[in-house]
């Protein structure tokens, strides 16, 4: 297996093998943050890279967005995109080590992009980095794809059974509106962390 550190993100970045870049903000995670009324919500990106997502959210007055990717080169491209985004609230490192606390942790190809061995902490460190009743919502990809590099695949009879120790699922399905290179291959994700 090969090593999934700062040094291999950094070089997929600087030689643009970013395949997982869809180029905007995925449709399931637009529609989902289309519908929240709560603007104070902290929310995390981890594996944020080019971040759409966080761009969307800081744009639709969710200002307490937080970014975290362990490739400075991901961050730097997010920022020159966007250099409005506060400095604050980008952050370089693993995110196994980031320590603050969220409502809402949105996940898009961060869990396909670690190590399956890592599976388990995920879920825990998802729980621990969650508030009291904090959620996360996102997309898994249900598909076989690559077993000795990423993108990781997975599917969501095994999804349910990885995270039902830690989280309540409120819904865990095979998503309606993907983009057409992803439809039936992706799961749609909206678990509230229990105690």
């Amino acid at each position: 297996m090969i090593q999934l550190n700062e040094a291999y993100w950094t070089e997929r970045w600087k030689n643009h093998q970013t395949g997982w870049d869809i180029g905007f903000v995925s449709t399931p995670i637009k529609e989902y943050v289309d519908q929240l009324e709560n603007k104070e919500l902290k929310i995390l990106i981890p594996g944020c890279g080019n971040a759409y997502e966080g761009e969307y959210l800081m744009k639709h007055r969710f200002k307490n967005t937080h970014l975290i990717d362990i490739s400075q080169e991901a961050l730097n491209g997010f920022k020159k995109r966007f250099p409005s985004f506060p400095e604050e609230n980008l952050h370089h490192g693993d995110f196994f080590n980031h320590q603050e606390k969220y409502d809402l942790v949105i996940e898009q190809t961060f869990f396909c992009a670690l190590n399956p061995e890592l599976r388990k902490d995920y879920v825990t460190k998802m729980h621990d980095t969650l508030t009291e009743n904090g959620k996360l919502v996102g997309v898994l990809f249900h598909d076989k794809l690559f077993d000795d590099h990423p993108p990781f695949g997975g599917f969501l009879e095994e999804y349910k059974a990885l995270f039902a120790s830690k989280f309540f699922i409120h819904k865990m399905e095979m998503c309606k509106n993907s983009i057409e290179p992803r439809l039936g291959r992706e799961v749609f994700i909206n678990l509230k962390k229990v105690k």
